[in-house]
């Protein structure tokens, strides 16, 4: 299994996967162990001490947009906080978006009914710190309306989209997640860089 073919089969398969029970299901194998597996073997060698994981839902329940992220560990090493690299289904079309995020959980907790607001003018403060990345894309859908899924569309910093023609060019996808990880990096350096000058105000 490549990169692209873990991803393009997750695209494929997944809206009749979710008519399924979760449990035990080959799809939720993919998508925890076999797609992660090939996002962490196409990982440059200065990421490779960095973590992926991959979430198909929680307990028996499918999430609506399922995720394989990649993060720094001197970040964080969860989804629901920091900044972090991820690949999201989107339930609405045969797609995958790669996208530099910030964690939703955490900020649904601090903020309750305004954390989308939170996210998005967090987003644009970190967009403006990686403005020259290669990574265009400064918004992204995933045809979901649940709170999960809209936060995660509000989290989005910078990415990219593909659509399942795309997925065929394994060396695009990697030269992509190379560069996007460089962003990461950049991004994090910056905003650590950042905090020693905004604590002393």
């Amino acid at each position: 299994m490549s990169l692209g073919h873990a991803l393009g089969r997750i695209v494929r398969e997944y809206p009749l996967a979710r008519l399924d029970p979760l449990p035990g299901h080959p799809l939720a194998d993919v998508i925890r162990r076999g797609a992660a597996d090939e996002v962490r073997a196409a990982l440059p060698e200065a990421a490779r001490g960095f973590l992926v994981k991959g979430s198909p839902g929680r307990g028996r329940h499918w999430a609506a947009v399922p995720w394989i992220a990649v993060f720094d560990p001197a970040v964080t090493t969860s989804a629901t906080r920091g900044i972090y690299l991820v690949y999201l289904f989107p339930a609405h079309r045969e797609a995958v978006h790669l996208s530099l995020a910030q964690g939703t959980v955490a900020a649904i907790r601090a903020h309750g009914p305004r954390a989308e607001a939170a996210l998005r003018s967090g987003g644009a403060r970190l967009r403006a710190l990686v403005a020259g990345s290669d990574l265009p894309v400064t918004e992204i859908t995933l045809g979901s309306e649940g709170g999960l899924p809209r936060g995660y569309e509000a989290a989005h910093i910078r990415g990219l989209t593909y659509g399942l023609a795309d997925l065929a060019d394994e060396a695009r996808l990697r030269a992509d997640l190379a560069a996007a990880l460089g962003a990461y990096r950049s991004l994090t350096a910056r905003v650590a860089g950042e905090r020693p000058s905004s604590a002393g105000r």
